[in-house]
């Protein structure tokens, strides 16, 4: 069967034929697509409005925790802030005297005191005070009445929000020389005791006052986490003849792994940090051999002495070793198989 071919006009051959062709913006924009990825224009674009929501937190990050770094300088310097009525004039003024004052923190022996009272709080701390908000958070989730659990989660949260001078008061009033404590003891034929001014017993004194004011606050995280938790997962361990002490091990602790990796690691990084106003309302009672820290110490050369190149230096020091402490132990984190603070 023959096909019968239609001639075009001349005019109609000569025209070319024009196909519709993308632009190269959205043609670029399609390929990103297709790939995957965007630009950062488009994502700039995409995300504007959260951009422009986070600006005031970001800026405010910057002015109040990155811009004072600059001011690390002066742990170089005799600095002297009477120099000149305005502090950045005072930096610029103040003679540089190197590696001086490092030189001698790593001579005093007063440094290497508060170095070792703050490694020991921060072991006590981290072997009795760590493990229960986990316990607690474990406790309260075990409550099957919603009412008692609530009840429960107030009476604990509740310490959180006393001033510091309110919770040594109390244990002042407490276990002080002339505390309860110790009238029950004379009463009874004893010796009282005076346990705020024991040295030996100020790291575990420090411990019980944390322990009382922020264990309840710190069960939030655990909580949030035991939420997410599936009550399928539970539901099929006891299908399977699993107690509650197995159901606990087996589903309950490996939800929490992850935010217990995460907040130890946090916590190692602030072994150098644990409470300035805590032990400085408590420090001339048992003295700066037992209550001095490395906080205090700063405190104490900064601002009592006027001495501040020096303390500048050993705050640069505790910083330094604290990124250090952080990056280790995320990475004994990630050696656990856990994510940490960031991923690798």
């Amino acid at each position: 069967m023959s096909h019968s071919t239609v001639p075009r006009s001349s005019a109609e051959a000569s025209t070319p034929v024009k196909t519709p062709v993308a632009s190269a913006d959205a043609t670029g924009t399609q390929k990103e697509r297709g790939s995957g990825k965007l630009s950062l224009r488009h994502r700039f674009r995409r995300d504007r409005a959260l951009i422009l929501m986070t600006l005031p937190a970001i800026v405010l990050v910057l002015v109040f925790n990155y811009l004072p770094i600059l001011g690390n300088v002066v742990a170089f310097q005799d600095y002297d802030p009477y120099i000149s009525d305005n502090g950045i004039v005072s930096i610029l003024n103040s003679p540089f005297v190197g590696m001086e004052n490092f030189q001698r923190i790593f001579e005093d022996s007063a440094f290497w005191n508060a170095v070792e009272n703050t490694l020991v709080l921060f072991f006590v701390q981290l072997v009795l005070f760590f493990p229960i908000p986990i316990l607690l958070a474990l406790l309260i989730n075990s409550v099957v009445r919603p009412r008692v659990r609530a009840v429960a989660q107030a009476v604990l949260y509740l310490p959180h929000f006393f001033s510091w001078v309110l919770v040594i008061a109390v244990f002042q009033q407490m276990f002080g020389g002339a505390g309860m404590l110790s009238q029950l003891l004379r009463q009874n034929g004893y010796d009282g005791l005076n346990i705020m001014t024991n040295p030996d017993t100020f790291p575990f004194l420090l411990t019980a006052q944390s322990v009382w004011k922020d264990a309840g606050w710190g069960i939030i995280v655990f909580l949030a986490a035991l939420a997410s938790v599936p009550q399928d997962h539970y539901e099929a361990a006891a299908m399977d003849g699993a107690g509650r002490w197995r159901r606990m091990w087996h589903v309950t602790l490996p939800a929490l792994r992850p935010v217990i990796a995460l907040l130890l690691v946090l916590r190692v990084g602030d072994a150098l940090t644990v409470g300035f106003e805590q032990i400085l309302l408590q420090r001339d009672g048992v003295g700066p051999g037992a209550g001095e820290v490395l906080d205090t110490f700063v405190w104490w050369n900064g601002v009592r002495n006027q001495d501040f190149g020096y303390a500048a230096a050993a705050g640069l020091i505790k910083g330094v070793v604290s990124i250090g402490l952080v990056l280790a132990a995320n990475k004994v984190a990630h050696l656990m198989g856990e994510q940490g603070v960031y991923k690798k």
